[in-house]
């Protein structure tokens, strides 16, 4: 499955799945970043680092190592 690391701007996406454990898992989830919630990348570093997505109605600015761990699959 692709992971919102993967994702370029301009992308929408669904969450499908939050790996990892303890504090990090924690944290993402606390963002709202759950099951089935609509993920619109905006911006995206010239190295990749961070990722600006829109979740909930917010702005978010995510690591790449924090993408790596939020499986999502295309909205079509």
């Amino acid at each position: 499955m692709k992971t919102l690391k993967e994702t370029r701007p301009g992308e929408s996406v669904n969450v499908v799945k939050v790996h990892g454990t303890g504090a990090l898992r924690r944290r993402l989830l606390d963002m709202g970043i759950t099951k089935g919630s609509r993920i619109d990348v905006l911006k995206m570093a010239p190295l990749g680092d961070p990722i600006e997505v829109t979740i909930r109605g917010y702005e978010l600015s995510l690591r790449k190592s924090e993408g790596e761990m939020v499986e999502v699959e295309p909205i079509i």
